[in-house]
Parts: C-alpha cells; sequence; structure tokens
C-alpha cells in the first residue's frame, strides 16, 4: 500500500478533469449497455424467428400471416425422431455428468485426490466440442483405438468390423461426447463454489461434524453438503441441459444423419439453397425453442418432486447406504473417464502423424508431419480469421466487463439478481433459435459486414464467460488501495487504471484466454452470422469430419486444441513474468 500512497503522493493533485467525467459516465452507463446488448439480439432474434414461422417475411415475398411454415415442418420426414433424439440426448447426457459429478464430489470431498482429478480434467475445457466430437468419434469408430486395442487378440477381428457408432440411430454416440465434455465443466463450477472462503469453511465444517457423528462420507455429502451446493449450480446445469438440447457440432460429426437432431435438421434447412426453406427453419427454430424450454421446466419440476419425495432422507438419521461399495463404483468409474478422455486424446495425436496404419495394429507403421504441413499450408486464412475473430471479441468483453465491475463497486450496491440471470440469457436460449432471427436482422441492416456480424454473435456467447470469470477477482479486491489513491486525489479514472487493474492482471489473462476458447470453438454462430463467408478453424474441422481424410480432421481438430491451449499457458507465464520484474 505503501508503493501505491508513495507513486499517487508524488503526481500532481488536478482539478476533476473531463477526461475523468466521461471515465464516470461511461462506467455509470455500462451495466445498461451489457444488459442491452445481451437482452436485444436475442429478443430481436426471437422475434425475427417468430415472423416468418408465421409466413411473414417480405424478403421472399410472404406477406401473409399463417401457418404455411409450421404445416411443412409437420410434415418433415422422421420429425418425431429428431424431436425424441434432441431431447434424449440432451436430457441424458446432462443427467449423467450431473450424476458423475456429483458422485467424484461425495467420494473424494476433502480428499488430495479431487484436487488431482480436477488438475486431470481441467484442460478439456479449453477443446472445443467439434474437437472433441473428433477425438471421441476415432475412439469408439469400427476402426478405432479401442477395436485396435482388444483386435485380434480378445476379439479375434482380423477386420474392422461393421460397428453402429458413432452415427448411431439411438444418439448412444452423442450422449457420449456431450458427457464427457460437460463433465469437468459442472465439476469445476462445483469446486468453484466450494473455493468461496466463508461458505467453503462453513460445509466443511458441517461435513466434518457429521462425519464425527458416525456418517460414512458418500451419505455425509449428499445430507449436509448437497442441499447447500444444489441451489448455486442450478444455472450452470440448466445452461448446460440448454445447450446440450440444441446442440450443433456434437450430434453433426456424432449423430445419425437419416434423420438428424432436430437443431442440425433446422442448420440444413437454413442454409439450402431454397430460400423458402427459411420458412420451415424459423418454424423449427420456435419447436426447438419449445423443446428446451420444455426440457428446462421438467428440470426444475423434477426439483421439486425430487425434495418432496427424498427429503425425509435428510433427517432420518440413517448412517449408511453402502457407501463403501458406492466409492469403489465412483473410483472405478472416475479411472474409466479419465483413461477414456486420454485414450481420444492419443489416438487423435496418433492419426495426426500417422503414415500407414492397417486395422488391427494398435501403432501406426509409420509417423509422418506430412500431414501437418500440408494442413498448414491450406489454413491460413481460417487461422488468421479465427484469431482475429478471438482477440477482438475478447477484448470488448473484457472492456465491458471490467466496467460494469468498476461500476458496482463505485455505486456500492451489489449486481441485482435481474441482471446475474440476463448474464446466462445467451446461454439459457438455445442458440439456434435466436441466432437465425439475428442473422435475417444482420442481412436487413448490412448484409456485406460479415466479419463484424461474426464478432459481435461471438461476443454474445464470450461476454458471460468473461464476466463470471473476473467477477469473483474484481469483487475480492481490497478496498483500502482504491480509498488511499482516492484520498490522495486521484480520480477514479486513475485508480481504475493504475491500481485496480495491475493487481487484476493474472485474473484477466485467466479470462482473456477463456474468451478465447470460448470464440475459437464457436461454429454455428461463425457459420450463419458470416454467411459461410468466413471459414475459421472450427467451421473447417466440422466440414472436413464429415468426408475428409481421417489424418487432416485429426490435424484441424488438434489446432483447434492448441489455440486455447496456447492462451492459457500465456495467461499462466505472464503473471509470474510480469511480478518477477516488477520486484527486480
Amino acid at each position: 500500500m505503501s508503493v501505491v500512497s508513495n507513486k499517487l503522493a508524488a503526481s500532481p493533485t488536478l482539478k476533476p478533469h473531463k477526461s475523468a467525467d466521461m471515465f464516470s459516465k461511461l462506467v455509470k452507463l455500462s451495466p445498461r449497455f451489457l444488459l442491452a446488448l445481451l437482452i436485444l439480439p436475442v429478443i430481436g432474434g426471437l422475434i425475427s424467428v417468430l415472423l416468418p414461422a408465421f409466413g411473414y417475411a417480405p424478403v421472399l415475398e410472404h406477406t401473409t400471416l399463417g401457418l404455411h411454415g409450421f404445416t411443412m415442418l409437420m410434415q418433415t420426414p422422421g420429425l418425431t425422431h429428431m424431436v425424441m433424439l434432441s431431447v434424449g440426448t440432451g436430457l441424458i447426457s446432462t443427467l449423467l455428468a450431473f450424476i458423475i459429478t456429483l458422485m467424484i464430489l461425495a467420494a473424494f470431498f476433502n480428499s488430495p485426490w479431487l484436487n488431482r482429478i480436477q488438475r486431470l480434467l481441467s484442460p478439456i475445457l479449453v477443446i472445443p466440442h467439434a474437437a472433441a466430437a473428433i477425438a471421441v468419434g476415432f475412439l469408439i469408430a469400427p476402426s478405432g483405438m479401442i477395436s485396435r486395442l482388444v483386435s485380434p487378440w480378445f476379439s479375434g477381428w482380423e477386420l474392422a468390423p461393421n460397428g453402429m457408432f458413432p452415427h448411431d440411430s439411438f444418439g448412444i454416440s452423442i450422449i457420449l461426447g456431450l458427457a464427457l465434455k460437460e463433465l469437468p465443466f459442472l465439476l469445476l463450477m462445483a469446486l468453484g463454489v466450494l473455493a468461496q472462503p466463508e461458505l467453503g469453511k462453513k460445509l466443511r465444517q458441517q461435513h466434518k461434524v457429521a462425519l464425527n457423528l458416525g456418517y460414512c462420507p458418500m451419505t455425509a455429502f449428499f445430507k449436509v453438503i448437497l442441499p447447500s451446493l444444489y441451489p448455486l449450480l442450478r444455472l450452470p446445469i440448466l445452461a448446460v441441459l440448454a445447450y446440450a438440447s440444441a446442440s450443433v457440432e456434437m450430434p453433426l460429426i456424432l449423430g445419425p444423419n437419416t434423420p438428424p437432431t432436430l437443431a442440425v435438421a433446422i442448420m440444413h434447412w437454413f442454409n439450402d439453397v431454397d430460400l423458402n426453406l427459411r420458412i420451415k427453419a424459423s418454424a423449427g427454430a420456435l419447436l426447438q425453442l419449445v423443446l428446451t424450454g420444455g426440457l428446462l421446466a421438467l428440470w426444475l419440476g423434477g426439483e421439486k418432486t425430487i425434495k418432496a419425495l427424498f427429503s425425509d432422507l435428510l433427517t432420518n438419521g440413517e448412517r449408511e447406504y453402502g457407501g463403501v461399495y458406492w466409492q469403489k463404483i465412483t473410483t472405478v468409474l472416475t479411472v474409466f473417464v479419465i483413461g477414456f478422455i486420454l485414450l481420444s486424446l492419443i489416438g487423435l495425436i496418433m492419426w495426426s502423424v500417422a503414415g500407414s496404419w492397417r486395422f488391427p495394429a494398435a501403432l501406426p507403421d509409420q509417423l509422418t508431419l506430412l500431414h501437418f504441413k500440408s494442413a498448414l499450408m491450406q489454413m491460413q486464412s481460417p487461422l488468421y480469421n479465427t484469431l482475429a475473430i478471438g482477440l477482438v471479441t475478447t477484448l470488448f468483453a473484457i472492456i465491458i466487463t471490467l466496467l460494469c465491475l468498476e461500476s458496482e463497486q463505485l455505486s456500492a450496491k451489489p449486481m441485482s439478481r435481474f441482471t446475474s440471470l440476463i448474464i446466462y440469457l445467451p446461454l439459457l436460449v438455445p442458440s439456434i433459435a435466436f441466432l437465425f432471427g439475428l442473422v435475417w436482422l444482420q442481412q436487413l441492416v448490412n448484409n456485406q459486414a460479415a466479419f463484424f456480424n461474426v464478432v459481435f454473435t461471438h461476443l454474445l456467447f464470450v461476454l458471460p464467460y468473461v464476466f463470471l470469470s473476473l467477477a469473483s477477482s474484481y469483487r475480492r479486491l481490497d478496498p483500502r488501495f482504491a480509498n488511499v489513491a482516492a484520498s490522495l486525489g486521484a480520480t477514479p479514472c486513475k485508480v481504475f487504471l493504475q491500481v485496480k487493474l495491475p493487481q487484476l492482471f493474472a485474473p484477466i489473462l485467466i479470462a482473456a484466454a477463456l474468451g478465447l476458447a470460448i470464440s475459437f470453438g464457436q461454429y454455428l454462430p461463425t457459420l450463419l452470422a458470416g454467411g459461410g463467408r468466413i471459414a475459421t478453424i472450427t467451421t473447417e474441422a466440422v466440414t472436413l469430419a464429415n468426408g475428409a481424410s481421417r489424418r487432416t480432421s485429426a490435424v484441424y481438430a488438434i489446432m483447434q486444441m492448441a489455440l486455447p491451449l496456447i492462451g492459457f499457458i500465456l495467461a499462466w507465464v505472464l503473471p509470474k513474468y510480469f511480478f518477477k520484474s516488477a520486484h527486480r
């Protein structure tokens, strides 16, 4: 604090300047701008989908309201299967990821193994959904790593079998991919809640008391920790459920094609050369919105049902529910999940450098970097677009977030529950529903600004994650530093730039790395807002995954993983170098 005091005392005290007033006004207006930025595109997009769905699309010379779009939709062959596939894969994958998360937390609570599992699963967060789907597909394919490891010594297969995975009609491949991808997210959200100083200390003390009273560890977790933990996990779980029910990348790579999930079918209709199919796509987007809303309502209703049916179990005094056996099952399940993920990544890397690799050989006959060389020559433009869009989007997201959090501190008022909920709005509303309407609006306003349109749509998905990443660190800042600086005559702008931001250097870099990772992985917003004119690493990877060489697909998937990984490595290394240089 003395360093800050001396530095600010050395600078002359100035009267309030116009720039200071501008900064204060900017900070004051930033929360309203944040709400407008998140609400208007989503609501405008939904309205712009609603009108064409009911036949009003002047661009296509449809000006009479009616149910033509829904009639076309209901006549679609296999629509019922599309709906069931979307609902089933979304609900089951979310439920599976949630249950495994709870089992891991219960089995390893207050154990050093929980931190080790967290370190092993954390890198999965930076892997885009498309890359994860490609890796899982390579593992479970008839000639994938699993078949190779059991052949021919166990299975007797000398040739690749006719397997049902991936692209199975039941969506099991989609469920597997989504559950494995969302499990680390839910686990880290739960650990983040438990990392809160006061709440975490309180829950750990209550857990120890339960253990001293004779409760087995897993029973103690479910009876003592879960009732306090779950309400704070509700929004992340609902966001996962909303995404899973309307996901495009995973079903496009792992799911069936005849028919696909509803979200994939809607995307195909919207991109069809027959523009009249956009009426059908709009009706389908509304149906997807209803399905996702129904799933969210079903989940919330399930909460109340479970609470009513099992609330007595919390107070019945029962100490043991076969906890020893459940702990062993959880340990085996955890090892399986981690092993499955690691094997998927190993298989992906091996395919990217494989020369000749005939089935059932477990290893390639030769290794080569030829696939990387040829792919790198072709991906210069997608790589540039990926980096440019990600950097611009993340920079805007960080600036808006910092201004909003500064406004919260200057006004001394915590963020309202309404604003906290709106931050999740683009994550809770299925993107397939409002993006089509947003693209309609963008094409009406300026069809040529493809880069700006893509940046704007990416911002809707990057901003919530950046805000949630930075909020806790900003709110934990010691206010005494800012108070001392203000008492020495520093303007709010100067305090913000010279006192607060240096303390937030490491959290800002982490938020930037997270924002870049989210932007790099966006497929549907890039495809729709760019009108197919802007190619990124993700759009190319998804395209190649459905027909190109397995080796080329592996290279693009690795590039998808490498870009966000580099960002997180820089976010980890730069603060150490920065603070080391500052102490010299």
